[in-house]
């Protein structure tokens, strides 16, 4: 700078007593641009503050020699510059990865602030496979009030009627679900279904199963009552029970009556998956107390307990638990009219030789899942 300086003006406009103006500014300019090489040199000022996230971003970048150092000041001054001069144009800034790390905000509010916040599909980590009539339908409701948990609605039937379809078809049918959530799906036909282990574990080993088992004599009453109310010109239940009533040889070809052989069907689930892999959940006791078995749903699947006794009062005229609040909504909720019919009037001879019938199985089963749940009482 100073070499064009004297190019341009020669030497005499120093001792010039009146400098042109071409001259004053180009010594401004030399002026300037000393002072910048001073700065990149050194701090301009010992008494300057350091520029915000200076220390912080030490450990980050390599701090071999003082052009480094100088380096991480221009770029961290430029940084904090820029962010106080668009703060009032940006869009809100997002918890430091730090933060959500550490969980003092949560994962799954810090996703909602992110532009890929709605989630993806994933197949299910969490499967109610069975059993029908004992209750899958208002485990499911009551889940689904975990903001943790994101279900399927409806029954897929994939692993017992669409197999075929594949995974991919699976996956679409699940909601999208943000990071820490459990993709989950029930279809109570599973836990009888001969094929159906395999596949789920072909799926994924680690997926966790929920059973939900009741008393297999009402359940066997409460799945005829269903067919019942479709079919009102079936036979009776007494003569659909046995193969021949004289000898009393109970029909286990009859569905109602085969799905409570529950010994038998978890024996071909613990080929494929171990036994903490497994949670039953008590039926009766899903009604008596909900809360509680709830309880054992959400430690199971690692979940922080959220759903408590707040969340149920009893209907007195269903006679099971409801809802105070159900997903999405801030009334209450019971399920459908379809849940709680009353039973017919079975004749107590046929009742009786049904529990001695299962009386055999249950104990094996007690032992099998390590929990009595009182079925012989």
């Amino acid at each position: 700078a100073a070499a064009i300086l004297l190019r341009e003006t020669g030497p005499g406009w120093l001792f010039s007593p009146v400098p042109s103006r071409k001259a004053a500014v180009m010594l401004c300019s030399l002026l300037t641009s000393l002072f910048l090489l001073h700065c990149l040199a050194g701090p301009c000022s010992s008494s300057s503050p350091s520029p915000v996230g200076a220390s912080s971003s030490s450990s980050t970048f390599s701090t071999s020699g003082r052009g480094s150092v100088r380096t991480k000041r221009l770029v961290n001054g430029w940084s904090a510059a820029g962010a106080g001069a668009g703060a009032s144009r940006t869009s809100p800034v997002l918890p430091p990865p730090d933060l959500v790390s550490s969980r003092k905000v949560s994962p799954r509010f810090a996703g909602k602030l992110s532009p890929l916040g709605e989630g993806s599909k994933k197949l299910p980590q969490a499967l109610i496979i069975g059993v029908k009539k004992g209750g899958t339908r208002a485990l499911l409701e009551f889940l689904r009030v975990h903001p943790d948990i994101r279900a399927v609605g409806a029954e897929p039937h994939f692993f017992d009627r669409n197999y075929e379809n594949g995974l991919e078809w699976y996956r679409e049918l699940m909601p999208k679900t943000l990071e820490g959530q459990i993709t989950m799906e029930k279809t109570p036909s599973y836990f009888v279904t001969r094929e159906a282990p395999a596949r789920i574990s072909a799926m994924s080993r680690d997926t966790k199963l929920i059973v939900v088992v009741r008393d297999p004599v009402t359940r066997a009453i409460s799945d005829y009552t269903q067919t019942l109310s479709k079919k009102p010109d079936i036979p009776s239940f007494e003569s659909l029970t046995f193969k021949n009533r004289t000898t009393g040889l109970i029909d286990t070809s009859w569905s109602a009556i085969q799905i409570g052989i529950y010994a038998k069907h978890l024996d071909n689930w613990l080929q494929y998956f171990p036994m903490d892999q497994i949670l039953f959940v008590s039926g009766e006791r899903l009604i008596s107390d909900p809360a509680g078995e709830l309880g054992r749903v959400q430690d199971f699947l690692g979940l922080k307990r959220i759903i408590t006794d707040k969340h149920f009062y009893f209907n007195q005229t269903k006679g099971f638990p409801c809802l105070k609040k159900a997903e999405g909504s801030s009334k209450p909720h019971c399920l459908g009219k379809t849940k709680g019919r009353t039973h017919p009037n079975i004749d107590p001879e046929v009742v009786q030789r049904l529990r001695d019938f299962y009386r055999p199985f249950n104990l094996k089963f007690y032992q099998m899942t390590g929990r009595f749940f009182g079925w012989d009482d």
